[in-house]
């Protein structure tokens, strides 16, 4: 058989050529265009540094000159009125929206307690990963209330006046001056005039007034944790567009921190729903503050673009912040509820910062890398430090009827003081723990002058707990091993738990074995966290484990312990009622002089100690992992500020964190 080379076999050699050379040219001409983009994102990457870095000193010149002195005027205030007047940058020619007589209080331009720009390895732009320990069910302002919505509303949300990350005292935020009354019933603040909403729009005491008025305090709006501390407020008076006044009922040690504290909502983009549809969302939030949501419903036709659970939570930086912008391009929250899987998902670069639990800290810092692998830390911090936000793990008892219905065990606090003795805490914290914090013996932090050195936690002792069980009527009476009352009812209680945590399960199982011991039969009750809200706000529980944190150096105690807080599901959740614990509540509350409130809430401690309404289980200091690839990551008194944090250059060594 002859092969010949005909003309097809020609035609179809050329044609194979002819693609071959386009496919080559297609190839050079994608890479040329990929090398002119990425020169142009590199060249649009210095723009936007340069720009942040110019806008910085301009601000900073802006906030640093020279003080004015403006001598007092018929209207003004007294021998402090004019002083530091411009420091702020505000337009206040004179102190005409003052009280008279008054001391002013003034603020310059809130700017970040470590600068950032000055840190070596300084860049402008990429994103920050937090990685949350749960599943946040909402995040709209005032509705949500757990730890992971406060961590963005931190970053979104700004208040009129905040805490100084080193030195916990409150200093301007949105206000740049402010009157406090001597006598206590009122507060008058003064907003700074370039403070903007994301959209755009100015800041002004109307929606200071609304926010407060007809958001907070409006009983359509199920605001109830924030509405329970606000019951001695009597009205919010627009004075001016700038400045707001709050009266109070009478003086309170916690009316100027109520009065300044509380996130401003943008009227003009709340007031579009109606209160259904602000309690029913979950991705509601706009602010004032260096970050804003990258998407965000327009009206109440458009609800169906807001964040909602099982999304990550992304934050972009607001172009439209009125003072120093972030250097960060954006924020993310990512929830990863298993502890393992977070820890796997921060080492393989999934996340920037996350908590880890105590046996994890202690693990990674203990382990010995392969042959040419960095050691943990030299390309994570590993931070651990006290802070302000430091609070408390406890097991909380249903003092009150399960959802409206029957009474639990609890009611009884021999019961209560019993469950306690039962529980090693002390090797609760080295098994559990890993030997990472101190038992907790009540809500005040140890460190406190509120704390009282004599008042020390329960000891665990068995058999002073079989002995307070028996006073109450719960004895083994057939010999089964299980407690039974007069009724012949066995001791069963039912403990609920956030699923997803190593730490949560363990600490079920070491309650479980111990109240078996004495014969108490324990369930377990494992629900996802986004459930946690509804199950407190019904009271449906006998037994539930949670953590509180901190916002403030000194808490109003009337928004967990006070009888008047069971309502309306408020935060006294497990119902607990003490007509003792109510007066001292009031009685501290009123009580102006630090050293004498301090005494007060000694003797409250001591009584919750007595009543045992939660057991008190650590006290713990804060525990991060964050990347080093961030710089000027500080650990402040108040936790940790992220909008100072920025993404350095890749061969930049960076500083280890300082302490605030």
């Amino acid at each position: 058989m002859n092969n010949r080379f005909g003309i097809k076999d020609f035609v179809t050699i050329l044609l194979l050529v002819v693609v071959l050379i386009a496919v080559l040219l297609s190839m050079v001409q994608k890479t040329r265009m990929e090398l002119a983009l990425e020169a142009t994102r590199s060249k649009l990457g210095e723009i936007e540094q340069q720009s942040l870095q110019l806008q910085r000193i301009v601000e900073k010149g802006f906030a640093e000159r020279p003080t004015v002195v403006v001598q007092p005027t018929g209207n003004a205030a007294g021998s402090s009125g004019g002083a530091n007047a411009g420091a702020s940058g505000a337009a206040v020619a004179n102190d005409a929206w003052a009280r008279p007589g008054v001391k002013i209080e003034r603020w310059p331009m809130p700017t970040p307690a470590s600068d950032p720009s000055k840190m070596p390895g300084f860049a402008v732009g990429g994103e920050f990963v937090e990685l949350f320990e749960a599943q946040p069910a909402k995040l709209v302002p005032f509705i949500s209330g757990d730890v992971y919505y406060t961590r963005v509303l931190e970053r979104v949300c700004e208040p009129l006046a905040t805490f100084d990350p080193k030195t916990l005292k409150l200093k301007g935020q949105l206000a740049d001056a402010w009157q406090v009354d001597p006598d206590g019933l009122w507060v008058r603040a003064h907003i700074n005039p370039r403070a903007r909403f994301s959209d755009g729009s100015p800041v002004t005491s109307e929606d200071v007034r609304w926010t407060y008025v007809d958001y907070v305090l409006n009983p359509l709006i199920e605001a109830e944790r924030t509405r329970s501390t606000m019951d001695n407020l009597k009205e919010v008076k627009v004075i001016d567009d700038l400045t707001v006044e709050f009266i109070f009922k009478e003086p309170l040690f916690t009316n100027a921190i109520n009065a300044l504290g509380l996130a401003i909502l943008p009227k003009a983009y709340y007031a579009r729903f109606e209160p259904t549809q602000v309690n029913q969302g979950t991705g509601l939030m706009m602010g004032s503050g260096p970050f804003r949501f990258e998407r965000l419903p327009t009206g109440p036709d458009d609800l169906d673009s807001q964040w909602t659970p099982g999304q990550d939570v992304v934050l972009v930086r607001n172009e439209a912040y009125w003072a120093e912008k972030p250097s960060l391009a954006g924020m993310r929250f990512k929830s990863i509820k298993d502890d393992l899987g977070r820890l796997v998902a921060y080492r393989n670069g999934e996340g920037s910062m996350m908590l880890p639990t105590s046996p994890q800290f202690n693990s990674v810092l203990k382990e010995v890398p392969k042959e040419g692998e960095p050691r943990f830390e030299e390309v994570n911090y590993a931070l651990k430090w006290v802070n302000m936000r430091c609070g408390y793990t406890f097991i909380a008892w249903q003092c009150g009827p399960r959802a409206g219905k029957e009474s639990t065990p609890f009611a009884d606090k021999r019961v209560r003081r019993a469950m306690t003795h039962l529980l090693d805490r002390e090797k609760m914290i080295r098994d559990i723990w890993d030997g990472i914090g101190i038992v907790s013996k009540g809500p005040m932090n140890p460190e406190s002058p509120a704390s009282d050195p004599a008042t020390k936690p329960l000891a665990f002792d068995p058999e002073k707990a079989k002995a307070l069980l028996a006073e109450a009527g719960w004895k083994d009476r057939n010999g089964d091993g299980v407690l039974e009352n007069e009724n012949g009812d066995p001791f069963e209680f039912e403990y609920t738990y956030a699923t997803g945590g190593e730490i949560a399960e363990r600490l079920a199982r070491f309650a479980k074995d111990s109240f078996a011991k004495a014969g108490i039969v324990m369930t377990t009750r494992p629900v996802d966290w986004s459930r946690y809200q509804e199950i407190l706000k019904l009271r449906d529980f006998d037994a539930i484990t949670l953590a509180w944190g901190n916002n403030a150096p000194e808490s109003d105690p009337r928004q967990i312990w006070h009888s008047e807080s069971t309502k309306e599901g408020g935060d006294n959740f497990i119902q607990w009622r003490s007509a003792d614990g109510d007066a001292l509540i009031e009685k501290g509350r009123r009580t102006m002089d630090e050293a004498e409130r301090m005494q007060v809430w000694r003797e409250l401690e001591a009584l919750i100690a007595e009543e045992q309404p939660y057991t008190f289980v650590r006290v713990a200091p804060w525990l991060r992992f964050v990347k080093r690839e961030f710089g000027n990551v500080n650990t402040y008194r108040t936790g940790l500020e992220p909008q100072e944090f920025f993404k350095t250059t890749s061969a930049t060594a960076v500083p280890a964190p300082s302490g605030g």
